[in-house]
């Protein structure tokens, strides 16, 4: 890596936007943590490559890593009480009260809902992200949010949707 100051801003720059989205994969403090430095240490590797679009890069391998370890392993579920999540625009109940929910989603639900909702990616491009196809991530798009409106569902009454 020749250009050090690129990736070291780069991180600077976009490490906490990184850590929020890895914390909304993994529903996990330190898991987030270790999702990102391991997307940095593959991007640190390729920088000469990737210095033109570093994020996409750091993302997808982001998203590949966490599907790589579901497969791997079961993780227990673990408080999040003990992680200050970043500040948000959004009203503190509405936030606990979806961290709450994402929390007794399975992982893959957890994951496509981050990628579609919060990325704002489309279905196709989901599917890519995460190597299935867009008709996977519209059922379990559907799954989820469905489990999502029986396990809270105060969250349509805090948001003003309609259920």
């Amino acid at each position: 890596m020749t250009d050090r100051s690129g990736f070291d801003a780069f991180v600077h720059a976009r490490g906490p936007v990184l850590a929020r989205t890895a914390y909304l994969l993994t529903g996990d403090h330190h898991l987030a943590e270790d999702l990102v430095q391991a997307a940095l240490v593959q991007a640190a590797k390729h920088w000469e490559r990737i210095h033109t679009s570093p994020e996409a890069y750091v993302r997808r391998t982001m998203y590949h890593q966490n599907i790589s370890w579901w497969r791997r392993r079961r993780f227990t579920e673990t408080s999040l009480e003990a992680y200050d999540a970043p500040a948000a625009a959004v009203d503190p109940t509405v936030r606990l009260t979806l961290e709450q929910a994402l929390r007794r989603l399975t992982p893959r639900q957890r994951t496509v809902l981050v990628l579609r909702y919060f990325e704002d990616l489309t279905e196709v491009q989901t599917a890519a992200e995460l190597g299935i196809s867009s008709g996977a991530v519209k059922s379990m798009s559907r799954q989820a949010l469905q489990r999502l409106r029986v396990l809270a569902p105060e969250l349509a009454d805090l948001v003003g949707a309609d259920a």
